[in-house]
């Protein structure tokens, strides 16, 4: 496991903090399982689950507060590279799997869904 320098740390949370910066977009060449709305916040009082907005805001809190981050090396665009966090939400339930790519001063979310593995681990 490969994980992330202080520098790109600070750069994840930058753009993930700019909402001009963040981007979802599916293509062919980026696909993306970005699924916030089915996801339990568990900090949620009026939202039970994450919206968009407040998906990008978990994402740069937990970055900011030193959650391990992942760099793997992603199939689409072939050797480009990605950033994975796999956050404990609430026990008994399946970790939030997060994706991100840095592009040219955006951060592009790739996933948020619970992961398909039986993976607890944090």
């Amino acid at each position: 496991m490969t994980v992330v320098t202080d520098s790109i740390r600070k750069q994840l949370t930058i753009l993930a903090q700019r909402s001009k910066s963040r981007v979802t977009i599916f293509s062919k060449e980026t696909p993306i399982d970005w699924r916030p709305n089915q996801v339990k916040n568990p900090k949620g009082i009026l939202d039970t689950h994450f919206t968009d907005a407040s998906a990008w805001e978990f994402i740069a809190t937990m970055i900011e507060t030193g959650h391990t981050i992942e760099e793997v090396k992603l199939r689409k665009p072939s050797g480009a590279t990605g950033y994975v966090m796999k956050i404990s939400l609430e026990p008994e339930q399946a970790q939030l799997y997060v994706k991100l790519q840095l592009g040219s001063g955006k951060i592009i979310g790739r996933s948020f869904h619970y992961s398909e593995y039986n993976d607890r681990k944090g």
